[in-house]
Protein backbone atom coordinates (compact mmCIF):
# COMPACT_ATOMS: atom_id res chain seq x y z
CA UNK A 1 0.00 0.00 0.00
CA UNK A 2 1.02 3.65 0.76
CA UNK A 3 3.82 1.50 3.10
CA UNK A 4 5.56 5.48 4.12
CA UNK A 5 2.96 7.67 5.25
CA UNK A 6 4.84 10.81 5.73
CA UNK A 7 5.19 14.20 4.48
CA UNK A 8 7.96 15.20 2.47
CA UNK A 9 9.29 18.03 0.81
CA UNK A 10 7.67 18.30 -2.39
CA UNK A 11 10.75 19.81 -4.21
CA UNK A 12 12.98 17.04 -3.62
CA UNK A 13 10.83 14.66 -5.52
CA UNK A 14 9.90 17.07 -8.80
CA UNK A 15 11.33 15.75 -11.99
CA UNK A 16 8.64 17.01 -14.68
CA UNK A 17 11.02 16.83 -17.82
CA UNK A 18 7.81 14.43 -19.46
CA UNK A 19 10.25 12.52 -21.92
CA UNK A 20 7.62 12.76 -24.73
CA UNK A 21 5.21 15.57 -25.44
CA UNK A 22 2.29 14.03 -27.21
CA UNK A 23 1.58 13.04 -23.68
CA UNK A 24 -0.91 15.87 -22.52
CA UNK A 25 -1.01 17.81 -19.07
CA UNK A 26 -4.49 17.01 -17.50
CA UNK A 27 -5.81 18.67 -14.84
CA UNK A 28 -7.72 17.69 -11.99
CA UNK A 29 -11.46 18.75 -11.10
CA UNK A 30 -13.72 18.08 -7.90
CA UNK A 31 -16.87 16.43 -8.11
CA UNK A 32 -19.69 15.38 -5.58
CA UNK A 33 -18.20 17.96 -3.92
CA UNK A 34 -19.24 18.01 -0.12
CA UNK A 35 -19.45 14.62 -0.35
CA UNK A 36 -18.75 13.12 3.45
CA UNK A 37 -15.76 10.00 2.85
CA UNK A 38 -13.43 8.38 5.23
CA UNK A 39 -10.60 7.51 3.66
CA UNK A 40 -11.89 6.51 0.19
CA UNK A 41 -9.76 3.72 -1.26
CA UNK A 42 -11.41 2.72 -4.24
CA UNK A 43 -14.60 2.84 -6.75
CA UNK A 44 -16.05 0.15 -8.64
CA UNK A 45 -18.85 0.37 -11.25
CA UNK A 46 -21.53 -1.80 -10.95
CA UNK A 47 -21.71 -4.18 -14.46
CA UNK A 48 -25.81 -4.32 -14.64
CA UNK A 49 -26.06 -1.23 -16.77
CA UNK A 50 -27.05 1.21 -13.78
CA UNK A 51 -23.90 3.08 -14.18
CA UNK A 52 -23.81 3.24 -10.20
CA UNK A 53 -20.45 4.26 -8.84
CA UNK A 54 -19.82 2.65 -5.40
CA UNK A 55 -16.80 4.14 -3.19
CA UNK A 56 -14.55 1.86 -0.52
CA UNK A 57 -13.68 3.36 2.70
CA UNK A 58 -10.64 1.88 4.36
CA UNK A 59 -12.47 1.68 7.62
CA UNK A 60 -15.82 -0.45 6.20
CA UNK A 61 -18.05 1.30 4.59
CA UNK A 62 -18.75 1.03 0.65
CA UNK A 63 -21.01 4.30 -0.50
CA UNK A 64 -23.05 4.90 -3.69
CA UNK A 65 -22.22 8.04 -5.47
CA UNK A 66 -25.12 10.32 -6.37
CA UNK A 67 -25.60 9.46 -10.27
CA UNK A 68 -24.90 13.76 -10.54
CA UNK A 69 -21.38 14.00 -9.59
CA UNK A 70 -22.34 17.85 -10.07
CA UNK A 71 -24.20 18.10 -6.87
CA UNK A 72 -23.05 19.45 -3.56
CA UNK A 73 -23.44 18.49 -0.23
CA UNK A 74 -24.99 15.16 -1.78
CA UNK A 75 -26.58 12.71 0.66
CA UNK A 76 -24.44 9.87 2.26
CA UNK A 77 -25.69 6.82 0.94
CA UNK A 78 -24.25 3.25 2.45
CA UNK A 79 -24.75 0.29 0.81
CA UNK A 80 -22.30 -1.87 2.49
CA UNK A 81 -20.79 -1.38 6.54
CA UNK A 82 -18.37 -4.14 8.22
CA UNK A 83 -17.10 -1.40 10.63
CA UNK A 84 -17.96 -3.13 13.77
CA UNK A 85 -15.59 -5.32 12.77
CA UNK A 86 -12.49 -2.65 13.00
CA UNK A 87 -10.87 -4.06 9.87
CA UNK A 88 -8.96 -0.74 10.00
CA UNK A 89 -6.60 -1.25 13.09
CA UNK A 90 -2.85 -0.06 11.35
CA UNK A 91 -2.22 1.98 8.96
CA UNK A 92 -1.97 -0.94 5.88
CA UNK A 93 -4.86 -3.06 6.74
CA UNK A 94 -8.78 -2.11 6.72
CA UNK A 95 -11.51 -2.86 4.10
CA UNK A 96 -9.18 -2.93 1.56
CA UNK A 97 -10.52 -4.32 -1.94
CA UNK A 98 -14.36 -5.11 -3.92
CA UNK A 99 -15.30 -6.20 -6.75
CA UNK A 100 -18.84 -7.27 -8.37
CA UNK A 101 -19.48 -10.18 -10.24
CA UNK A 102 -19.55 -10.01 -14.00
CA UNK A 103 -23.17 -11.58 -13.92
CA UNK A 104 -23.94 -8.91 -11.04
CA UNK A 105 -27.13 -8.49 -12.76
CA UNK A 106 -28.47 -11.67 -12.08
CA UNK A 107 -27.11 -13.14 -8.98
CA UNK A 108 -26.48 -9.76 -7.15
CA UNK A 109 -23.21 -11.25 -5.99
CA UNK A 110 -19.88 -9.04 -4.83
CA UNK A 111 -16.49 -9.57 -3.10
CA UNK A 112 -14.44 -7.65 -0.44
CA UNK A 113 -11.08 -8.02 0.61
CA UNK A 114 -10.67 -7.61 4.45
CA UNK A 115 -8.42 -7.55 7.54
CA UNK A 116 -9.43 -9.50 10.62
CA UNK A 117 -7.53 -9.97 13.96
CA UNK A 118 -6.48 -12.85 16.39
CA UNK A 119 -4.89 -14.21 14.50
CA UNK A 120 -3.86 -11.37 12.08
CA UNK A 121 -5.13 -12.29 8.72
CA UNK A 122 -6.79 -11.19 5.38
CA UNK A 123 -10.17 -12.41 4.31
CA UNK A 124 -12.10 -13.02 0.77
CA UNK A 125 -15.91 -13.12 1.36
CA UNK A 126 -18.84 -13.43 -1.31
CA UNK A 127 -21.95 -11.00 -0.81
CA UNK A 128 -25.37 -10.56 -2.33
CA UNK A 129 -27.38 -7.28 -2.50
CA UNK A 130 -30.42 -7.69 -0.27
CA UNK A 131 -33.61 -8.83 -2.77
CA UNK A 132 -35.84 -6.09 -1.43
CA UNK A 133 -33.34 -2.95 -1.45
CA UNK A 134 -30.94 -3.02 -4.80
CA UNK A 135 -29.17 -0.34 -2.96
CA UNK A 136 -28.47 -2.34 0.36
CA UNK A 137 -26.20 -5.50 0.64
CA UNK A 138 -27.34 -8.26 2.78
CA UNK A 139 -25.23 -8.35 5.18
CA UNK A 140 -26.32 -11.88 6.48
CA UNK A 141 -25.47 -13.81 3.42
CA UNK A 142 -21.56 -13.59 4.07
CA UNK A 143 -19.74 -16.70 2.50
CA UNK A 144 -16.13 -16.45 3.36
CA UNK A 145 -14.15 -18.09 0.35
CA UNK A 146 -10.59 -17.65 1.56
CA UNK A 147 -8.55 -16.35 5.04
CA UNK A 148 -4.90 -16.54 4.57
CA UNK A 149 -2.32 -14.94 7.74
CA UNK A 150 -0.33 -11.46 7.66
CA UNK A 151 2.62 -11.58 9.89
CA UNK A 152 2.58 -8.22 9.94
CA UNK A 153 0.29 -5.21 10.04
CA UNK A 154 1.88 -3.71 6.79
CA UNK A 155 1.82 -5.23 2.67
CA UNK A 156 -1.52 -6.20 2.78
CA UNK A 157 -2.03 -5.61 -0.87
CA UNK A 158 -5.97 -6.23 -0.81
CA UNK A 159 -7.14 -5.20 -4.71
CA UNK A 160 -9.20 -7.74 -6.55
CA UNK A 161 -10.72 -7.59 -9.79
CA UNK A 162 -12.36 -9.67 -12.33
CA UNK A 163 -11.02 -10.43 -15.28
CA UNK A 164 -11.78 -10.99 -18.93
CA UNK A 165 -12.12 -14.86 -18.16
CA UNK A 166 -14.52 -13.91 -15.03
CA UNK A 167 -11.50 -15.47 -12.88
CA UNK A 168 -11.45 -13.09 -10.00
CA UNK A 169 -7.62 -11.90 -9.57
CA UNK A 170 -6.09 -10.94 -5.97
CA UNK A 171 -3.00 -9.30 -5.14
CA UNK A 172 -1.37 -9.55 -1.96
CA UNK A 173 1.44 -8.31 -0.35
CA UNK A 174 4.74 -9.66 1.16
CA UNK A 175 3.60 -9.87 4.48
CA UNK A 176 5.52 -6.67 5.78
CA UNK A 177 8.39 -5.37 8.23
CA UNK A 178 11.25 -4.45 5.33
CA UNK A 179 12.90 -6.73 2.58
CA UNK A 180 10.26 -9.52 2.85
CA UNK A 181 12.18 -11.16 5.88
CA UNK A 182 10.65 -14.23 5.49
CA UNK A 183 11.24 -14.74 1.66
CA UNK A 184 7.20 -14.93 0.82
CA UNK A 185 7.30 -13.45 -2.62
CA UNK A 186 9.48 -16.19 -3.75
CA UNK A 187 7.70 -19.42 -2.26
CA UNK A 188 5.06 -21.14 -3.61
CA UNK A 189 3.62 -22.52 -0.87
CA UNK A 190 1.67 -19.49 0.48
CA UNK A 191 0.19 -16.38 -0.69
CA UNK A 192 2.24 -13.79 0.17
CA UNK A 193 3.60 -11.71 -2.87
CA UNK A 194 1.48 -13.15 -5.14
CA UNK A 195 -1.37 -12.46 -7.58
CA UNK A 196 -4.12 -15.07 -7.37
CA UNK A 197 -6.92 -15.99 -9.48
CA UNK A 198 -9.43 -18.23 -8.22
CA UNK A 199 -12.99 -19.38 -9.97
CA UNK A 200 -15.59 -18.00 -7.23
CA UNK A 201 -18.30 -20.07 -9.69
CA UNK A 202 -16.77 -23.60 -8.72
CA UNK A 203 -15.35 -25.51 -6.18
CA UNK A 204 -12.17 -27.61 -5.56
CA UNK A 205 -12.42 -30.29 -3.23
CA UNK A 206 -12.92 -28.79 0.39
CA UNK A 207 -12.10 -25.20 -0.70
CA UNK A 208 -15.20 -22.72 -0.94
CA UNK A 209 -13.97 -21.69 -4.53
CA UNK A 210 -12.31 -23.00 -7.80
CA UNK A 211 -8.55 -23.42 -8.57
CA UNK A 212 -9.07 -23.14 -12.47
CA UNK A 213 -7.02 -25.88 -13.94
CA UNK A 214 -4.77 -23.14 -16.36
CA UNK A 215 -3.30 -21.86 -13.40
CA UNK A 216 0.18 -22.11 -14.05
CA UNK A 217 1.25 -24.10 -10.74
CA UNK A 218 -2.31 -26.30 -10.45
CA UNK A 219 -2.13 -29.93 -9.92
CA UNK A 220 1.41 -29.42 -8.84
CA UNK A 221 2.42 -32.67 -6.91
CA UNK A 222 4.30 -30.73 -4.14
CA UNK A 223 3.27 -28.05 -1.99
CA UNK A 224 3.11 -25.16 -4.50
CA UNK A 225 -0.31 -23.49 -4.07
CA UNK A 226 -2.48 -23.69 -7.11
CA UNK A 227 -4.36 -20.47 -6.76
CA UNK A 228 -1.03 -18.39 -7.71
CA UNK A 229 -1.10 -16.70 -10.99
CA UNK A 230 1.99 -14.66 -11.20
CA UNK A 231 4.87 -14.00 -8.18
CA UNK A 232 7.95 -11.94 -6.90
CA UNK A 233 6.22 -9.12 -6.44
CA UNK A 234 6.22 -6.53 -2.96
CA UNK A 235 3.07 -5.03 -2.31
CA UNK A 236 1.19 -4.32 -5.41
CA UNK A 237 -1.34 -1.61 -4.54
CA UNK A 238 -3.95 -0.93 -7.28
CA UNK A 239 -4.42 -3.21 -10.34
CA UNK A 240 -6.06 -3.46 -13.43
CA UNK A 241 -7.73 -4.92 -16.69
CA UNK A 242 -7.26 -2.59 -20.00
CA UNK A 243 -11.01 -3.02 -21.17
CA UNK A 244 -9.81 -2.88 -24.52
CA UNK A 245 -6.81 -5.41 -24.75
CA UNK A 246 -7.19 -7.33 -21.18
CA UNK A 247 -3.70 -6.81 -20.60
CA UNK A 248 -3.43 -6.69 -16.41
CA UNK A 249 -1.34 -4.08 -15.16
CA UNK A 250 0.15 -3.66 -11.84
CA UNK A 251 1.85 -1.42 -9.75
CA UNK A 252 4.33 -2.83 -7.08
CA UNK A 253 5.58 -0.39 -4.24
CA UNK A 254 9.18 -0.68 -3.63
CA UNK A 255 11.22 -0.53 -0.75
CA UNK A 256 14.47 1.78 -0.77
CA UNK A 257 15.06 2.98 -4.62
CA UNK A 258 12.36 2.27 -7.04
CA UNK A 259 8.66 2.00 -7.87
CA UNK A 260 8.15 -0.31 -10.74
CA UNK A 261 5.00 -0.86 -13.39
CA UNK A 262 4.12 -4.10 -14.68
CA UNK A 263 2.64 -6.03 -16.96
CA UNK A 264 1.56 -9.19 -15.37
CA UNK A 265 1.67 -13.04 -17.21
CA UNK A 266 0.84 -16.23 -16.11
CA UNK A 267 3.01 -17.63 -13.91
CA UNK A 268 5.70 -14.72 -14.04
CA UNK A 269 8.40 -14.23 -11.49
CA UNK A 270 8.73 -10.40 -10.99
CA UNK A 271 11.85 -10.68 -9.14
CA UNK A 272 11.19 -9.48 -5.67
CA UNK A 273 12.88 -9.48 -2.87
CA UNK A 274 15.85 -10.70 -5.11
CA UNK A 275 15.77 -7.52 -7.07
CA UNK A 276 13.90 -4.09 -6.57
CA UNK A 277 12.51 -3.13 -10.20
CA UNK A 278 15.56 -3.36 -12.45
CA UNK A 279 17.91 -3.49 -9.77
CA UNK A 280 19.93 -6.05 -7.75
CA UNK A 281 18.38 -5.92 -3.97
CA UNK A 282 19.70 -9.10 -1.95
CA UNK A 283 23.49 -9.26 -1.58
CA UNK A 284 23.48 -12.86 -1.09
CA UNK A 285 20.82 -13.52 -4.07
CA UNK A 286 21.54 -14.47 -7.69
CA UNK A 287 23.00 -11.94 -10.41
CA UNK A 288 20.92 -12.95 -12.92
CA UNK A 289 16.98 -15.44 -13.41
CA UNK A 290 14.14 -15.86 -15.14
CA UNK A 291 12.70 -12.79 -13.91
CA UNK A 292 10.45 -10.12 -15.88
CA UNK A 293 11.39 -6.91 -16.31
CA UNK A 294 9.31 -4.00 -15.58
CA UNK A 295 7.00 -1.31 -18.42
CA UNK A 296 8.76 1.56 -16.22
CA UNK A 297 10.46 2.25 -13.03
CA UNK A 298 11.13 5.82 -11.56
CA UNK A 299 13.72 6.82 -8.54
CA UNK A 300 12.93 7.90 -5.14
CA UNK A 301 15.31 10.85 -5.30
CA UNK A 302 17.50 12.52 -7.39
CA UNK A 303 20.54 10.90 -6.12
CA UNK A 304 19.67 7.92 -8.02
CA UNK A 305 18.83 9.18 -11.30
CA UNK A 306 21.58 8.13 -13.17
CA UNK A 307 20.97 4.65 -12.47
CA UNK A 308 17.27 4.70 -13.95
CA UNK A 309 16.55 3.58 -16.93
CA UNK A 310 13.74 6.12 -17.52
CA UNK A 311 15.51 9.17 -16.58
CA UNK A 312 13.53 12.76 -16.53
CA UNK A 313 10.50 10.58 -15.25
CA UNK A 314 10.15 12.36 -12.17
CA UNK A 315 10.12 10.86 -8.45
CA UNK A 316 8.32 9.52 -5.46
CA UNK A 317 8.40 6.84 -2.44
CA UNK A 318 5.00 5.32 -3.15
CA UNK A 319 3.68 4.03 -6.46
CA UNK A 320 -0.29 3.93 -6.64
CA UNK A 321 -1.28 2.45 -9.65
CA UNK A 322 -4.46 3.39 -12.14
CA UNK A 323 -6.02 2.80 -15.40
CA UNK A 324 -5.33 2.27 -19.05
CA UNK A 325 -7.13 5.57 -19.86
CA UNK A 326 -10.07 4.46 -22.64
CA UNK A 327 -12.37 7.47 -22.08
CA UNK A 328 -13.23 10.24 -24.66
CA UNK A 329 -12.90 13.60 -22.92
CA UNK A 330 -8.85 13.62 -23.31
CA UNK A 331 -8.31 12.20 -26.55
CA UNK A 332 -4.39 12.35 -26.46
CA UNK A 333 -3.77 10.18 -23.84
CA UNK A 334 -6.06 7.20 -24.96
CA UNK A 335 -4.23 4.35 -24.63
CA UNK A 336 -1.54 5.64 -22.03
CA UNK A 337 -1.69 3.43 -18.62
CA UNK A 338 -2.31 6.65 -16.14
CA UNK A 339 -0.47 6.09 -12.63
CA UNK A 340 0.95 8.55 -9.92
CA UNK A 341 2.68 8.53 -6.54
CA UNK A 342 1.14 8.38 -3.28
CA UNK A 343 3.27 11.04 -1.36
CA UNK A 344 4.32 13.47 -3.90
CA UNK A 345 1.02 13.86 -5.75
CA UNK A 346 2.49 13.90 -9.36
CA UNK A 347 0.34 11.68 -11.76
CA UNK A 348 2.49 9.78 -14.46
CA UNK A 349 1.62 7.93 -17.92
CA UNK A 350 3.33 5.09 -20.17
CA UNK A 351 2.22 3.71 -23.69
CA UNK A 352 4.48 0.44 -24.23
CA UNK A 353 4.71 -2.25 -27.02
CA UNK A 354 5.98 -5.77 -25.99
CA UNK A 355 6.30 -5.17 -22.53
CA UNK A 356 9.00 -1.71 -23.20
CA UNK A 357 7.46 2.46 -22.63
CA UNK A 358 7.79 3.36 -25.70
CA UNK A 359 6.35 7.04 -24.13
CA UNK A 360 6.23 8.12 -20.79
CA UNK A 361 5.98 11.56 -18.97
CA UNK A 362 4.71 13.48 -15.82
CA UNK A 363 1.37 14.49 -17.02
CA UNK A 364 0.30 16.30 -13.63
CA UNK A 365 1.36 18.53 -11.21
CA UNK A 366 -0.27 19.21 -7.96
CA UNK A 367 -0.64 23.13 -7.03
CA UNK A 368 -0.51 24.42 -3.98
CA UNK A 369 -2.45 21.89 -1.53
CA UNK A 370 -1.25 18.41 -2.63
CA UNK A 371 -3.74 15.39 -2.49
CA UNK A 372 -2.01 11.95 -1.78
CA UNK A 373 -3.21 9.59 -4.17
CA UNK A 374 -4.97 6.69 -2.50
CA UNK A 375 -6.67 5.21 -5.33
CA UNK A 376 -7.24 5.95 -8.96
CA UNK A 377 -11.39 5.07 -10.28
CA UNK A 378 -13.08 4.49 -13.27
CA UNK A 379 -16.26 4.60 -14.92
CA UNK A 380 -18.36 2.98 -16.86
CA UNK A 381 -17.31 5.44 -19.54
CA UNK A 382 -13.44 5.19 -19.06
CA UNK A 383 -13.01 8.19 -17.48
CA UNK A 384 -10.54 8.31 -14.57
CA UNK A 385 -10.72 9.68 -10.95
CA UNK A 386 -8.42 10.22 -8.63
CA UNK A 387 -8.62 9.44 -4.89
CA UNK A 388 -7.04 11.18 -2.35
CA UNK A 389 -6.07 9.90 1.09
CA UNK A 390 -6.24 12.56 3.94
CA UNK A 391 -4.01 11.86 7.12
CA UNK A 392 -6.75 12.59 9.85
CA UNK A 393 -10.65 12.66 8.38
CA UNK A 394 -11.71 14.00 12.00
CA UNK A 395 -9.53 16.95 11.18
CA UNK A 396 -8.99 17.24 7.94
CA UNK A 397 -11.64 16.47 5.69
CA UNK A 398 -11.34 19.05 2.52
CA UNK A 399 -14.63 20.78 2.10
CA UNK A 400 -14.53 20.63 -1.26
CA UNK A 401 -15.02 16.86 -1.41
CA UNK A 402 -12.60 13.89 -1.87
CA UNK A 403 -12.93 12.64 -5.30
CA UNK A 404 -11.27 14.44 -8.22
CA UNK A 405 -12.00 13.75 -12.07
CA UNK A 406 -8.88 13.90 -14.52
CA UNK A 407 -9.81 16.33 -17.34
CA UNK A 408 -8.39 17.55 -20.45
CA UNK A 409 -6.08 20.70 -19.36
Amino acid sequence: MYSRFFSVGLSLFIGLNAAVAELPKVGLKPVWKGLETTRPLWLETAPDGSGRLFCLEQGGAIIILPSDKHAVHPKREVFFDISERKPWRENEEGLLGMAFHPKFADNRKFYVYYSQQKPKRSVISEFTVAKAHPNRADMESERVLLEFPQPYWNHNGGVMVFGPDSKLYVASGDGGKANDPHDNAQNLTNLLGKIFRIDVDSRTGKLAYGIPADNPFAGRKDDARGEIWAYGLRNVWRMSFDRETGDLWAADVGQNKWEEVNLITKGGNYGWNIRESFHKFKEDGPAKGDWIDPVIEYAHHAGIEKECKFPGHGYGVSITGGYVYRGAAIPKLRGAYVYGDFTTGLIFAVRQKDGKATEHGTIHQQKGKVYQIASFGEDTAGELYLLPLVANPATERDPAGSILQLVAE
